[in-house]
């Protein structure tokens, strides 16, 4: 059995939040972003300490019979 993480999908959860689909929301999407990318470059690295663990983050995305 092979365990997987989608950082992807952790990488626009947040920043499809801060956007919101309104363009003056651009900037705290792309601050959004760069604070998961390096979460997620620190993870797969092994040296994440959980400096980018904001209430968004911890929250779960998982959703009943999506198709991965």
């Amino acid at each position: 059995m092979a365990m997987f993480f989608s950082y992807g999908r952790a990488l626009q959860q947040s920043c499809l939040k801060a956007w919101k689909g309104d363009d003056a929301n651009i900037e705290a999407a792309q601050k959004a972003f760069m604070v998961r990318a390096k979460a997620n470059s620190q993870a797969q690295l092994g040296t994440y300490k959980g400096d980018a663990a904001t209430a968004d983050a911890k929250a779960s995305l998982y959703e009943e019979g999506y198709t991965y």
